[in-house]
């Protein structure tokens, strides 16, 4: 009886814990107003696109490390900076960061991620009238695994330092593989 106690004891200590997909892709959208001086600038509008993840990790582990791509087009109304019609955007994000699970559900986790970020405009944008730019990005959210799905709500903010400033909330939906 003891032996068997043991070895069921000492093969569930053994068992490999249950891996979590390592890539994702998501389709994200999301709500994006330009901040500071850029409010007025940039006004307030939209963005969609996808999202591509590499974030190896399993459910034993409470920490791990996460590497994404984002491509984004947008559009920005109320723009100050918009001359004929509407200001639109295209970004494009390369980011690294840490996930950590703070719940006993294997399941939710949270993120923060920084990195690069690129961004083109149709038309100038002030005070250096240029309709493309290079600057740092971060990003903090939340990602919950489903059944099947990939479900994601992140706060981002863009070229933090040189170039438009902005805050955008992002929601995805994506899948695992």
């Amino acid at each position: 009886m003891r032996a068997a106690i043991v070895a069921a004891l000492f093969t569930s200590a053994l068992a490999a814990a249950d891996p979590l997909p390592s890539g994702t892709i998501e389709g994200v959208a999301g709500a994006v107003s330009g901040t500071g001086a850029d409010a007025t600038r940039l006004g307030f509008g939209y963005q969609y696109g996808w999202r591509a993840a590499w974030q190896p990790m399993t459910t034993d582990r409470a920490y791990g490390y996460s590497l994404r791509w984002l491509t984004m087009f947008g559009a920005m109304y109320n723009a100050d900076a918009a001359r004929l019609e509407a200001l639109r955007m295209v970004l494009m994000d390369f980011t690294a960061g840490l996930r950590y699970r703070p719940w006993a559900s294997p399941s939710r986790y949270l993120t923060a991620c920084a990195g690069v970020e690129l961004l083109r405009s149709n038309q100038e944008l002030p005070p250096k009238f240029q309709r493309s730019f290079v600057g740092p990005v971060a990003s903090v959210g939340i990602d919950q695994y489903t059944w099947i799905l990939l479900l994601s709500l992140d706060v981002k903010y863009g070229l933090i330092a040189d170039g438009p400033g902005q805050v955008a909330l992002i929601f995805g939906v994506g899948t695992g593989f």
